[in-house]
């Protein structure tokens, strides 16, 4: 049997956005897992039965480290011969490309799912830029997770159309909508999930789920609640995820209104999200940048309508005002209006919440996902083979 790395800068990604997905391919290929968080990696490994490998790498510009993790995960390559290296995340993508590329591995591949560096300037922008181009010029084929991703790829000219695809109708992943599904949940148990929250029985709820930083949009998001709620008190914004004050702090008077304000509502991270889906009534997703957001395809699945960004991904989900609304970038009064017109609209909500599920399920089923990624592998496999 072939084998098959697959590679992600931290375990989470491997966890979180390609959750099932290693464990499918393994009944096709010896897919071995590299990561960094060796404990974490190997109960990863050990739930999936897949082999892992270690490798320590970083989320920020440190070339000490960056140097140590190519060459081990170059040493391991070269021991283990697989057939195809597939990468994740931008750190992982650049080193599993050049480690790939030196031990000769003959299909190497690389997904984007989105592009951290649009939201850097200066010195640091230019350097994610070459690290960018390098790691699609390495790479054999390089799959954009979503149609305006690959657009922003093709303008900013990192590589030729010839090497890009996008997969299926989009995502990393597909969703797997038998476990995103709102039929779960009891109205007691939604009952008793938001007693727990200290949610009133009554109130309209607004949910967040990502990372609670700058980027997601939650300074936007945290305003526009406090002054939305103020006119409409039956309202509480549940906050699931958590800060990462190192990377990208949010304001301090927007954490200091999340952690003082009777209806903001902030679990940390959650290993399981959907009771939180469960009891909320709208998504609201203002992000300034993503790939494919596995979130808002969750949502929906669950039934709830999305306002999110006009950015890629989330506005190829969403189909504005059929199952969400969509909003300019950075648009604090934009957001707010959004958020109270779906409050006010009961017919609106109605049609967004019933045509949300319905989407997903049509155009992004984990299964299928899982099968197209698998049909290119076999045609990559067999154009290798020919040459």
């Amino acid at each position: 049997m072939s084998k098959l790395v697959r590679v992600t800068t931290i375990p989470l990604s491997l966890e979180k956005l390609l959750e099932g997905q290693l464990a499918f391919m393994s009944d096709h290929y010896e897919v071995i897992a590299v990561s960094a968080e060796y404990e974490r990696l190997k109960k990863y490994g050990q739930k999936n039965g897949v082999r892992v490998f270690p490798v320590e790498m970083t989320r920020e510009i440190t070339p000490v480290m960056d140097l140590k993790a190519l060459f081990n995960l170059y040493r391991f390559l070269r021991k283990e011969k697989p057939l195809i290296i597939h990468t994740h995340t931008p750190k992982a993508g650049i080193i599993g490309m050049l480690a790939g590329k030196l031990a000769k591995v003959p299909i190497r591949l690389h997904t984007v799912a989105g592009l951290p560096l649009l939201e850097v300037s200066g010195n640091k922008r230019k350097i994610l830029d070459r690290v960018e181009k390098l790691t699609y010029q390495l790479a054999t084929k390089v799959y954009p997770n979503s149609f305006e991703l690959k657009k922003i790829i093709l303008d900013l000219g990192y590589a030729q159309p010839a090497k890009l695809k996008v997969l299926g109708k989009g995502s990393s992943n597909g969703i797997d909508t038998a476990y995103f599904d709102p039929l779960l949940y009891s109205s007691t148990e939604i009952k008793n999930i938001k007693s727990n929250l200290n949610i009133p029985g009554s109130d309209f709820v607004y949910v967040f789920v990502g990372r609670l930083v700058k980027e997601k949009g939650i300074n936007e998001l945290v305003n526009a609640f406090v002054d939305l709620n103020n006119q409409n008190p039956e309202t509480s914004l549940l906050l699931v995820g958590p800060f990462e004050n190192e990377l990208d702090p949010l304001d301090e008077n927007v954490i200091r209104t999340i952690k003082s304000h009777p209806k903001i509502f902030s679990t940390g991270y959650q290993e399981d999200v959907r009771p939180y889906f469960a009891v909320a009534d709208v998504l609201t997703f203002p992000s300034y940048r993503e790939g494919f957001p596995n979130v808002v395809m969750q949502a929906n699945s669950m039934n709830l309508p999305a306002i999110v960004s006009d950015i890629n991904g989330c506005n190829e989900i969403v189909k504005d005002r059929e199952n969400g609304i969509i909003i300019p970038v950075k648009n604090e009064e934009a957001l707010k209006k959004a958020m109270q017109e779906i409050l006010n609209n009961p017919s609106l909500f109605s049609r967004l919440s019933q045509n949300a599920r319905k989407l997903i399920v049509e155009n992004y089923e984990r299964g299928q996902f899982w099968n197209i990624l698998l049909k290119e592998y076999k045609e990559l496999e067999l154009i290798y083979k020919h040459d």
